[in-house]
């Protein structure tokens, strides 16, 4: 099986381009009616360094999202509104100032 980053950055040069392959080697390309061409070596390795750039400056919101998801959002607001207090917000920002922007 080709490395996942490998088949993104084929499939971010050349979007619905077809390819085999054995052994994590191209073996033929299937350019079809794409018009276009088949990307260099040069080009897959410099797409794979940007989508990798890509994602580590998005680790921040994943790990953000995993918190926001832990917490029962609804409820907090709900006790919020009834109780007056500040808990969601007060929890978001805590997430926020854990995991700040890249």
């Amino acid at each position: 099986m080709l490395d996942f980053m490998f088949q993104k950055a084929i499939n971010s040069l050349s979007p619905n381009v077809g390819f085999t392959h054995r052994d994590n080697v191209i073996d033929e390309w299937d350019l079809g009616n794409t018009g276009t061409t088949q990307p260099t070596t040069a080009e897959i390795d410099a797409e794979i360094i940007r989508l990798q750039a890509e994602y580590d400056a998005q680790e921040y919101a994943r790990k953000r999202k995993a918190e926001y998801d832990a917490l029962n959002q609804f409820e907090l607001i709900s006790d919020d509104s009834i109780n007056g207090t500040t808990t969601h917000k007060d929890a978001i920002a805590a997430i926020k100032t854990k995991y700040p922007k890249g």
